[in-house]
This record gives C-alpha cells, sequence and structure tokens, in this order.
C-alpha cells in the first residue's frame, strides 16, 4: 500500500520532516518514491512551517494513496493556506 508520511530529518533537538509518498513497508526514513513538502515544527519568525504540493498529494489519493493521520491534519491546513493566498 503507498502511504503519504512524514520522513524525519534535522539535528538532535531540532527537527524537520519531509512529506514523502512511500510503500508501507519502507522503513521511516528509508527509500521513498516522491517528496511532495515539508513540516518544520520549529520554525521562527519568516521560516515557512509547512510547505506540500496540494496538486500532487491529490493526485497520489485519487491513485489510492493513503495519508497519516498527522499529514492528513498538516495537508487540511496548507490546503486552506493555499486557497486563502
Amino acid at each position: 500500500m503507498v502511504k503519504i508520511r512524514l520522513a524525519r530529518g534535522g539535528a538532535k533537538k531540532r527537527p524537520f520532516y519531509h512529506v514523502i509518498v512511500t510503500d508501507s513497508r519502507n522503513a521511516r526514513d528509508g527509500r521513498n518514491i516522491e517528496r511532495v513538502g515539508f513540516y518544520n515544527p520549529v520554525a521562527q519568525g519568516a521560516e515557512k512551517r509547512i510547505e506540500i504540493n496540494v496538486e500532487r498529494v491529490q493526485h497520489w489519493i485519487s491513485n489510492g494513496a493513503q495519508l497519516t493521520d498527522k499529514v492528513a491534519v498538516l495537508y487540511k491546513e496548507a490546503a486552506k493556506a493555499a486557497t486563502a493566498a
């Protein structure tokens, strides 16, 4: 099954996540099919907190990909920001 989930990056105590499309059997930070955005939970000032390519996520959902719970929340937030801008 194809999943859209987070892959952790960044330094110790300073997380940074890539929003990726991957097979559910792959490791969290392992091989992925496509990178569709990022999430920076510790963004400060002018740094972007979330950036997701909504069109590509919609494409993968239409092809049967499943969103994880956290990515679903982030996707909803990014889609709302994209329509407001």
